[in-house]
């Protein structure tokens, strides 16, 4: 049958992709095998979701920038390893020799049992593969079936309770340990902190003072505070029992369930924004709001994504103050951003010292903090910032906030806190950092009660009315 010469190019551009399919197809094949072997040489590298149950474990995304680290189990100290000879693993491992009378049928060694015993005869002869096979097997029902004490120092029952005392265990709550537990979820004494901050901010704040909206205010504060630190250690269980100074959180050690947790953080949330909302104004109540998404959803992730997370957090513990400031007021003035500006740039010198004694720590927890990455800028940035405290000390009074006394008198703890971060940076040793952490600790209260004490006189709108009334026309 004759063809065209369009069919004889077309049949010749089918073969040519015959060919090219026939060669491309073990490439294919080898290309899926080696994306397969890589999947199981390192599947930590790839991206994974473990447990994504919401409410009973918590998940944990893993991808290549973060730190692949997984927590071991505590050994034990190597004195206290025992080895029983007895077991039959042990046995296949260590050659035992027999003794001469393996056969013992009473715990006191008779003479007429090792005269009946005869001798086993001394050959010349080669032996038989079928001799050495019996001769092994009655060695080793020898050994097995000896009642020969093993050469080792037993354990007592309470040197076993200490061991097992010192490696970590689930702990089971009672309910009479539930406050406690509760205390710990809400960082009882950051959230301490908050309140105080607060509480301060409302005092500065050139209104006259209302106790119960006092109250209210710093209860809705506390509340959502407690809620805030429960979220996050919600969220960091993985990476907190890497930590020696977090290992023993209660979520961590199992005091408490997951979804106990997520109840409590719940139960002191919405009844906290409800309070600040409506019993004191919606202003007060949205800053709430924003400080718990902030802390859980931005703060908690960045620290093990970069070190933006110090700023997030300098930010979060900034808007304490401002809200009690709003709770006085129901708005937001420049007197309540340079309280929030106080808290801001004292977070970093209190903060960056801390953390430099704890690098190993959150090392081992995967956080990307400065004291780890950037140990340089994180010496700069707490000097920088501790002589942030003085500037804003001498703008109190230009804002009528305080009165000029207040930067005189505050100077020197600006100064002195201002010398440990400069030590701090020039040395760079623990125990700079960590007098410069301990100073922190009694810097903001000295700060803030040195700025109460110089508050501002409050100027009463009816004053001038009552005094032009007062004069004569």
């Amino acid at each position: 049958m004759y063809k065209t010469p369009c069919s004889r190019l077309s049949g010749l551009v089918g073969i040519g992709v015959k060919q090219k399919l026939a060669q491309n197809v073990p490439r294919c094949h080898q290309t899926a095998r080696s994306l397969i072997l890589l999947h199981r040489r390192d599947p930590s590298r790839w991206l994974t979701y473990q447990h994504l149950n919401f409410l009973k474990r918590q998940y944990v995304t893993k991808n290549n920038s973060e730190l692949h680290q997984r927590a071991v189990p505590r050994q034990a100290p190597p004195a206290l390893i025992i080895v029983d000879e007895r077991d039959d693993s042990v046995e296949r491992q260590v050659h035992r020799i027999p003794t001469l009378d393996p056969v013992v049928t009473d715990s006191v060694l008779q003479p007429e049992d090792v005269t009946s015993n005869k001798q086993p005869e001394i050959s010349t002869a080669k032996p038989t593969a079928e001799e050495v096979a019996a001769q092994s097997d009655s060695v080793s029902g020898t050994v097995i079936n000896s009642n020969e004490t093993p050469h080792v120092h037993a354990e007592t029952e309470e040197a076993k309770e200490a061991r097992l005392d010192r490696q970590w265990k689930q702990l089971k709550v009672d309910v009479g340990d539930l406050p406690d537990v509760y205390a710990k979820l809400a960082k009882i004494k950051l959230t301490a902190l908050v309140v105080t901050t607060a509480a301060a901010g409302y005092a500065m704040a050139p209104v006259p003072f209302d106790p119960i909206i006092f109250f209210v205010a710093c209860l809705g504060t506390g509340l959502a505070s407690s809620t805030a630190n429960t979220i996050n250690q919600y969220f960091e269980v993985p990476f907190d029992s890497n930590m020696n100074r977090t290992k023993n959180r209660p979520l961590v050690r199992g005091q408490i369930s997951p979804l106990h947790a997520v109840s409590f953080a719940l139960a002191c949330g919405v009844p906290g924004l409800t309070l600040l909302t409506l019993a004191v104004n919606p202003l007060t109540g949205f800053l709430g709001a924003i400080n718990i998404f902030l802390y859980t959803c931005c703060y908690t992730p960045l620290k093990r994504l970069s070190i933006s997370n110090t700023w997030v957090g300098a930010l979060v513990g900034a808007i304490p103050p401002i809200m009690g400031w709003t709770a006085a007021t129901g708005s937001m003035d420049l007197g309540a951003l340079l309280l929030g500006g106080f808290l801001y740039c004292w977070q970093f010198p209190h903060f960056n010292a801390l953390s430099w004694n704890l690098r190993e720590d959150y090392s081992r927890g995967g956080y990307r903090m400065m004291s780890v990455t950037h140990p340089g800028m994180c010496k700069r940035v707490a000097l920088r910032h501790s002589l942030g405290l003085i500037g804003l000390s001498t703008i109190a009074p230009v804002l009528d906030v305080t009165t000029w006394t207040f930067p005189i008198i505050s100077l020197p703890i600006n100064l002195y806190i201002s010398y440990l971060a400069f030590r701090f940076y020039r040395k760079g040793d623990r125990n700079n950092a960590r007098k410069l952490f301990f100073c922190s600790l009694w810097h903001l209260p000295m700060l803030l009660l040195l700025a109460l004490t110089c508050k501002k006189p409050r100027k009463d709108p009816e004053e001038p009315a009552s005094i032009a009334l007062a004069l004569p026309s």
